[in-house]
């Protein structure tokens, strides 16, 4: 279950810097400033959500009853992000960050896939 825990740790790292430092994670968006209401969404999508995301993976290595599901969850919205990544394309081109976390997604949603139980 090394994939569990290396996905799991990137969401808890995600979700500490953007926690403790909105402003680090808004700097790779090229966002100057902010407000508090901004900075608070940051701390509870990118920190709180990925904290909770993390421990989930973390939580499934012991709880094996639980492992498809949650890891399955947790792939989809994975790819689900980098699909939302895709289709911005459509429209506009983004600076390098978005297209070095689509790489970090579609990676995380691959190791999620090779981590799901099979079926005996």
């Amino acid at each position: 279950m090394l994939q569990l825990i290396i996905v799991g740790a990137a969401f808890i790292a995600m979700g500490i810097a953007a926690l403790f430092s909105p402003r680090f994670i808004q700097s790779f968006f090229g966002i100057e400033t902010s407000t508090a209401d901004f900075r608070n969404e940051i701390r509870a999508v990118y920190g709180g959500f990925g904290i909770a995301v993390g421990g989930l993976l973390l939580t499934v290595i012991k709880y094996t009853d639980l492992q498809f599901g949650v890891i399955l969850a947790v792939m989809i919205a994975t790819l689900g992000m980098a699909a939302g990544r895709l289709i911005s394309l459509l429209f506009e081109r983004p600076g390098k960050w978005p297209y070095i976390f689509l790489l970090v997604e579609i990676t995380g949603g691959a190791l999620l896939y090779t981590a799901l139980p099979t079926a005996n």
